[in-house]
């Protein structure tokens, strides 16, 4: 997982390149990833902000909260990204968006405290109520 990882929308207008993650990816079950994506979990990996590049097109912005923004293509849809003042220097992507998903796995689900009552992993994955450092599921 150490070469450059590249990936696009569902329509190819906007695509981009950034290197390995920098962070252990994640499975997010909390209610702003669930609205942005119109699924019950989103996975996304953090890499740094200054290294992520788009090679075509650039994702529209849109502020979800004062500190976050959230990036998609404009043509179709496609959540791309999320990007928060808490983290300034980093940006999550959606790992879904990747031209090569399966060479990054996500290692554990946060924010099972928002998870839709159906909605119970069986993968075995650590389960975090909130983020990473919270207590465990």
């Amino acid at each position: 997982m150490n070469a450059p990882l590249s990936g696009r929308c569902l329509c190819g207008a906007v695509r981009y390149r950034c290197p390995a993650p920098i962070a252990p990816p994640t499975l997010c079950h909390c209610e702003s990833c669930r609205r942005a994506a119109g699924a019950h979990v989103v996975a996304w990996l953090t890499v740094p902000l200054a290294a992520l590049e788009f090679t075509a097109g650039e994702p529209v912005i849109y502020h979800s909260s004062a500190s976050v923004r959230r990036g998609f293509c404009g043509r179709c849809g496609t959540p791309l990204t999320y990007w928060t003042s808490k983290r300034s220097d980093e940006i999550d992507l959606t790992i879904a968006t990747l031209d090569a998903p399966d060479g990054v796995a996500p290692v554990d689900h946060v924010w099972m405290s928002d998870a839709l009552v159906w909605d119970r992993p069986a993968d075995g994955l650590p389960e975090h109520l909130h983020s990473r450092g919270s207590d465990s599921t």
